[in-house]
């Protein structure tokens, strides 16, 4: 079991839903449309509604080719939309930096859980933060260049590297959540491999968290817009349920939680047929 806030989960056998919150107005799928207090209020409340166990807020885009904004500009939207989900719903929530000013004030207004989509390689800070907090974290993988010589074995090696620095800084085992980084530092087919061969990440002994809600991979494969990828996440959402993924990060609370119950009933009470 992993405590993450006042909740716990059960992530040898579960897989649960983190809900995707951006509070931006550039952000690949969904920009604009919750970056206010009231919408993102709604939506929290739309998402625990359709089942969402955790709610991840991210304050600045971190699609192709987005721009980085300031420190500032990124708390001042998350830190009031944390205080907000706190205080009004009772759920563990995400913060989505790899900053530690903005890591640091997420913490102080009540965040959970930590997921930086470097890795804590950007910003070394944010591991020693979120060890002082003792809160979970969410450890991505990502490169400058998606450039390797040996995609899988190198994968594993940068995820060691993530896991170093986690244990340099006192971070605990059992506090700490691996994700494949699924359209970072990857090309198309990289990103499809590492899909199809989740074990490799999951036999490291961590709780694996899956995140392609909506991306490019998937809009490559059925040549679809951003908007049209639902049940594309939702297959990928299944090979995750199948090779053991404890959470996956999704926009579509409902129906990915439809996706993963109907997969664990064919696993639970097919067996026996």
């Amino acid at each position: 079991m992993m405590k993450i806030g006042n909740r716990f989960f059960d992530v040898e056998h579960d897989c649960s839903i983190m809900g995707i919150l951006n509070v931006t107005p550039d952000s690949f799928s969904d920009g604009g449309r919750w970056n206010n207090l009231d919408d993102a209020r709604r939506h929290t409340a739309d998402m625990i509604a359709e089942g969402a166990a955790i709610v991840d807020v991210g304050g600045e885009s971190t699609r192709p080719g987005h721009v980085q904004i300031s420190v500032q500009e990124e708390i001042d939207r998350v830190v009031p939309v944390i205080e907000m989900i706190k205080k009004e719903f009772d759920i563990p929530v995400s913060i989505d930096s790899y900053k530690s000013p903005v890591v640091a004030e997420a913490l102080k207004a009540g965040a959970d859980l930590v997921n930086d989509v470097w890795g804590l390689k950007y910003d070394r800070k944010v591991a020693d933060l979120i060890a002082q907090y003792k809160v979970p974290c969410c450890l991505m993988h990502n490169r400058e260049k998606a450039e390797y010589n040996n995609f899988l074995d190198e994968f594993c090696e940068d995820m060691r590297g993530c896991l170093s620095i986690a244990k340099e800084a006192g971070i605990a085992d059992d506090q700490i959540i691996l994700d494949p980084g699924v359209g970072f530092g990857k090309n198309y087919e990289h990103n499809l491999t590492i899909i199809h061969h989740l074990e490799r990440l999951c036999d490291m002994g961590y709780p694996v968290l899956l995140a392609t809600s909506r991306k490019s991979c998937i809009g490559q494969a059925l040549d679809l817009p951003t908007d049209q990828r639902v049940e594309g996440t939702m297959v990928t959402t299944v090979m995750g349920v199948l090779k053991g993924t404890a959470f996956v990060r999704v926009h579509d609370v409902k129906e990915n939680l439809r996706a993963i119950r109907m997969t664990q009933a064919i696993l639970r009470d097919g067996r026996n047929g």
